[in-house]
């Protein structure tokens, strides 16, 4: 277990203020979605539904941009759950 956290650890960089301005501490945040739904994971921001993840899971961000003026956060969920795109701004407490 301690072995893939460190090498997940190791993986994720994130952007912080900008967009591609790469930090190497790992980020990990929670899942808000204000709709009270599951949040969706996408294949490549706006892109085709992979699965979602609940509101509270904690997700570590390993990539963020900009697609059609919305910002996305590439996301591990670190139990369970799909890895991919999520819509930035439902996610909360980044640390």
């Amino acid at each position: 277990m301690y072995k893939l956290f460190a090498t997940v650890a190791v993986m994720v960089t994130f952007a912080t203020g900008l967009v591609g301005q790469a930090n190497a501490t790992p980020v990990s945040c929670v899942v808000a979605d204000p709709s009270g739904t599951p949040l969706n994971v996408r294949a490549v921001p706006g892109g085709s539904i992979l699965g979602a993840l609940y509101n509270d899971s904690i997700v570590f961000v390993s990539d963020v941009t900009v697609a059609n003026g919305k910002k996305w956060a590439k996301v591990i969920p670190i139990r369970s759950g799909k890895s991919g795109w999520v819509y930035f701004d439902y996610l909360a407490d980044c640390e």
